[in-house]
């Protein structure tokens, strides 16, 4: 459990709600269904018109790394290629073979496999590296859903006061109506604007995130596919590799 991003929302609920009571008005006074409507609802018809479905599944899926990031552990990554380098060594490319199955990762397992294979290092780049692009590329259009989310949010929090105050403007022959009306108005500014600064964006930041280090990972592990593949010396390998460890 990411602890940080917990702590995050529950502030982000005590910020709203506490300085809701904290300037008089409540916490009734932020409870407004046709709000609600108007900016959530419309919000996600807006994202639904932009995004294609297998991207907004994808995002839906990948939510859940906001509180559970997939664990990637560039220094566990090199210890494991350097185990991987002397083993090779000894025993040559083909004494890698027992160890595929034993991956979790598929990425890892195909690396592995193009070892065991043969196959040119200038080829295994290519298709790794390519391999890499098109998850980055496919897990960040994930994360722009939620980016999305944040942009048409605010948006759709001034057309709910616009048209919160379309309504007062019907109701001037009643004053009494007027301060409740125009209060009302309003929250769907908060609504859009708290939405979208206080959670969709932060979401879709923490989500690129998580993507970014599991680019860097995966860099890692294509680095020293190639440098095995090579034969260099599991020193040399680990000093190379030991940049991307600084660059994180």
């Amino acid at each position: 459990m990411d602890k940080l991003t917990v702590t995050g929302l529950c502030l982000a609920l005590v910020a709203v709600l506490g300085g809701s009571m904290l300037k008089g008005s409540g916490v009734g006074a932020l409870l407004s269904p046709a709000a609600f409507v108007i900016v959530l609802v419309g919000t996600v018809a807006a994202i639904f018109v932009q995004t294609p479905m297998d991207t907004f599944r994808r995002a839906m899926k990948i939510f859940r790394w906001t509180m559970r990031p997939p664990e990637e552990d560039p220094h566990g990554a090199v210890k494991q290629v350097l185990e991987w380098s002397q083993k090779a060594r000894k025993e040559g490319l083909l004494g890698l073979e027992p160890l595929i199955e034993q991956q979790p990762d598929g990425f890892t397992k195909k690396g592995l496999q193009f070892l065991v294979d043969g196959i040119e290092p200038d080829v295994l780049r290519n298709i790794l590296e390519t391999d890499i692009g098109t998850h980055e590329h496919t897990y960040n259009d994930a994360a722009k859903v939620y980016e999305g989310l944040g942009i048409y949010a605010p948006t759709l929090g001034i057309i709910g006061a616009v048209m919160g105050l379309m309504a007062v403007m019907q109701n001037l022959a009643d004053p009494s109506k007027l301060g409740t009306g125009i209060a009302a108005a309003f929250v769907a500014t908060i609504y859009g604007i708290g939405a979208a600064n206080l959670f969709f964006l932060p979401v879709a930041s923490k989500l690129k995130g998580v993507v970014a280090r599991q680019v860097r990972y995966r860099e890692i592990l294509v680095e020293g596919f190639i440098a095995i593949a090579e034969g260099e010396n599991p020193r040399h390998i680990e000093s190379k590799l030991e940049a991307f460890l600084h660059a994180a």
